[in-house]
């Protein structure tokens, strides 16, 4: 009887509620990027209101996840080739200190002669190292920027399972409790070699049992679907060729049914997230398409990446070409370069390469304020409890409050670097470094010895798993 109480009344709490503390993949979710939760720090420094921090087995600029008492991140253990030739950089020929933009792990390194994409767990609580899963990086790597390695994509869970995918089309699903390898798969020997320019940087995001990635290479494009308990291939779609995509996809809810947003160097595209048949399409080709559309009140909100790019409104529902019928409204310069922009109560807030902030109207695509903060912002923000969180390169934190007039809250330095989003779970802040995890915010607890991590953690080079194809 008991047993049965306890189920009607979760039965009765809203799903929303239930993951209310929970950041699956990308953006949180619904990959919006709005926590609901309350009473989040505001301040905070390298040795001031941090709960804990662990080092990682590599490095990265993956984004933490967070499902219950564990974190998620991932890393590469060595390095992988760079592009040659100069690199650009977010500045974009400004004269800036040479601190305020390093390579990845401070300095640029020698190649390793092995090259291991790892996995692991730490405890909400305290930062301990629950698990580490490791796998040998295979087939060809792809050179990359110096600001990042082939340990881009932020990882996605849906409690059960842990999925990872790396700059070699390697994908995992691993067992949430232990890091055991449920099954994996190679993309990039399936179906073609991960080739594109400066290195893989999409997420995979989950929808309906489902693991949906966007693999757009210049060789081989194209959008998958794997079963989430199997790996099997559900559906799968050609894009052709000459295509790039930095950009993470998302499932959202359109009048008509489910759609799946892609944002790439062609254009944009919707597809129906269960059959991958194509729905619509809009915009203009544009070089390097990095930031991730975000949806909200019924409009999808996205920009399309490069220096200034546009930025737009999109209502759903179309079909083919909608540039016409469905772009409420369209700005044609002043979005980030790799920042992907928020919307929050009513606002669409972002911060580009220039260091600049800017808060503009969502019905109307109006600016209402902008705002010089200085910094590199190639971080995405987050919003929760009226305040909005912007994070630089430098390594500083400028926390605003949400609203139509610029009101500064603090500025928070933690003195490492920071390139990717963070995510919010039980009253902290997970702020991911090049080679770190922070959590910021709690009872704080000690910084976790690389020594003491090594202990704890589990030699996993060798999976227990089958091969699916």
């Amino acid at each position: 009887m008991r047993r049965f109480i306890t189920t009607l009344v979760l039965a009765a709490v809203p799903i929303a509620a239930l993951a209310a503390d929970q950041w699956p993949q990308w953006r949180g979710p619904r990959s919006i990027a709005v926590s609901a939760e309350t009473g989040l720090p505001t301040r905070w420094s390298a040795t001031e209101n941090v709960a804990w921090t662990a080092p990682l087995a590599g490095l990265g600029v993956s984004s933490p996840i967070v499902w219950g008492d564990r974190a998620f991140v991932t890393s590469q253990a060595g390095r992988s080739p760079l592009n040659p030739g100069s690199h650009p950089t977010l500045a974009g020929g400004r004269d800036v200190p040479a601190e305020m933009e390093r390579p990845l792990g401070g300095a640029r390194g020698a190649v390793s002669s092995e090259i291991f994409f790892v996995v692991e767990a730490f405890r909400h609580a305290d930062g301990e190292r629950l698990w580490e899963r490791r796998v040998r990086a295979d087939g060809s790597l792809t050179g990359v920027h110096e600001k990042h390695n082939l340990a881009s994509a932020t990882p996605a869970t849906d409690g059960e399972r842990v999925y990872a995918s790396f700059g070699t089309g390697q994908v995992l699903a691993l067992a949430a409790g232990d890091g055991g390898v449920v099954w994996q798969r190679h993309l990039g020997r399936d179906y073609g070699a991960f080739d594109i320019q400066w290195g893989a940087g999409s997420s995979p995001t989950l929808h309906d049992g489902q693991l949906i990635l966007l693999c757009d290479n210049p060789t081989a494009s194209y959008v998958v679907a794997l079963d989430a308990r199997t790996g099997e291939t559900r559906w799968k779609v050609d894009r052709g060729t000459g295509r790039s995509a930095y950009s993470s996809p998302i499932v959202v809810s359109g009048p008509r049914g489910p759609e799946l947003i892609v944002n790439s160097s062609e254009r944009i595209d919707a597809y129906d997230p269960r059959t991958g048949e194509f729905l619509w399409h809009t915009d203009q080709p544009t070089r390097f398409a990095v930031p991730t559309p975000v949806f909200a009140d019924g409009i999808l909100y996205l920009s399309r990446g490069y220096r200034s790019g546009p930025y737009m409104a999109i209502r759903l529902g179309g079909r083919g070409d909608i540039s016409k019928s469905h772009v409420a409204w369209r700005v044609g310069s002043g979005a980030p370069y790799i920042s992907s922009i928020l919307h929050y109560d009513g606002l669409i807030y972002m911060a580009n390469d220039g260091g600049i902030a800017t808060a503009v109207d969502a019905k109307t695509g109006e600016r209402i304020w902008q705002q010089r903060l200085g910094g590199l912002f190639a971080a995405s923000p987050v919003a929760a409890d009226g305040k909005v969180y912007l994070w630089s390169e430098t390594g500083e934190t400028v926390v605003i409050r949400a609203g139509r007039a610029f009101e500064l809250v603090a500025r928070n330095d933690i003195g490492r670097r920071i390139v990717a989003s963070p995510a919010i779970s039980g009253g902290r802040i997970f702020i991911r470094t090049d080679g770190h995890l922070i959590a910021v915010g709690g009872q704080p607890v000690a910084e976790v010895s690389p020594r003491a991590a090594r202990t704890r953690s589990v030699n996993t080079e060798k999976p227990r798993a089958r091969r699916c194809s």
